[in-house]
């Protein structure tokens, strides 16, 4: 996808999705920033990316405080030379139903997934803009469509990556910049399979394909939007669900 030597940000890339995302943009000769608030989950992302024959720098920081921002952009741009992709992962949950929902949990979960993506990409865009390129993709969620009992803070964050994604597409495609978002539905991670088999079960009847999704499967769709191949496509939202919404 003449995507080789060119250089990406991934957050939240210390594993599940986000290392999936990382491994697939390697695989095509990607350059990866891998970024993480668990520094060790980070470096072994990074060994695994250096394997495989590309630069991978990994970097320790809070995605959702501006200030760590900066330090990220700034050091994986000295370190790989620039930033061509980003890719916006980092998220977190803190479930309970709204009566119940305390307010730090509100704001934490709004804060890591989507005050980061304001964040990271105002970084990103101004390197790209000067080059007049650049790709940013944001994982957002099959809830930010549907809503799910017990995440209205999940729900809401994700469904903001939404609008900030159509916002920030409009506001730079003059620039050669395009910001789409990739909704993941259910996929099997470490945490989701710890789940009881009856609630997976139930879960599994409304995904028509039959089957949950892996984090191959997102990364797949990442990797695609960051082509040059999805370079007339800026704004969109691809659903990776199984048909679960359509």
């Amino acid at each position: 996808m003449e995507l080789k030597g060119q250089n990406a940000i991934v957050t939240g890339a210390g594993r599940g999705i986000g290392r999936a995302i990382a491994e697939a943009l390697a695989a095509e000769g990607v350059n990866i920033g891998v970024v993480d608030l668990n520094i060790d989950d980070a470096k072994e992302t990074a060994d695994i990316l250096t394997s495989k024959g590309v630069k991978a720098v990994a970097v320790n920081g809070d995605v959702s405080k501006s200030d760590s921002v900066k330090e990220i952009f700034d050091k994986v741009i000295k370190e790989l030379g620039g930033v061509d992709i980003l890719v916006n992962n980092a998220g977190i949950t803190r479930d309970a139903l709204l009566l119940r929902m305390k307010e730090e949990d509100w704001d934490s979960v709004i804060d890591v997934n989507l005050k980061s993506v304001f964040l990271c990409s105002k970084e990103a865009v101004k390197a790209m803009a000067k080059k007049r390129y650049g790709r940013i993709i944001n994982i957002a969620s099959v809830v930010a469509f549907t809503g799910n009992p017990g995440q209205a803070n999940y729900s809401a964050s994700k469904a903001g990556i939404v609008g900030l994604t159509k916002t920030t597409a409009k506001e730079y495609a003059s620039r050669g910049i395009t910001v789409n978002a990739v909704a993941p539905g259910f996929i099997m991670t470490a945490m989701t399979e710890k789940l009881p088999e009856n609630v997976k079960e139930e879960m599994l009847k409304t995904i028509p394909l039959g089957k949950f999704g892996t984090p191959e499967d997102v990364a797949n769709a990442v990797v695609f939007l960051a082509s040059p191949e999805a370079g007339y496509i800026t704004g969109q939202v691809i659903h990776v669900n199984g048909g679960m919404y359509m």
